[in-house]
């Protein structure tokens, strides 16, 4: 094997432990968001799993119950884009780091 395929390979085998890493940190890591002013509050883990919303009682309203499905619908999606935002820039600056060297033309 040549040894510029040889340091290409090792590279690659090094990014892919790195997005290893990087995913696991990822999993790990919570995301909160709020929507109404903070009436209502959603926690989500890098993995998408939804951990919590919290209301304030206030929301609550009888009278017009889509409401506070509004809002939950707002918090969760917020948090859910700032993990994958947060995950895009991870693994985007570590594929930023393989060294083609020229092997595609």
């Amino acid at each position: 094997m040549p040894k510029d395929m040889r340091q290409l390979m090792q590279q690659a085998q090094k990014m892919q432990e790195e997005m290893q890493r990087a995913q696991a940190e990822l999993a790990e890591r919570t995301y909160e968001a709020t929507a109404g002013g903070g009436v209502v509050r959603a926690v989500v883990k890098g993995t998408g799993d939804l951990v919590s919303v919290e209301f304030d009682p206030a929301v609550l309203d009888p009278d017009d119950p889509e409401m506070a499905g509004d809002l939950v619908v707002a918090a969760v999606n917020s948090a859910l884009k700032m993990a994958a935002d947060d995950a895009g820039n991870a693994m985007g600056g570590l594929a930023g780091g393989l060294d083609m060297g020229g092997l595609l033309g």
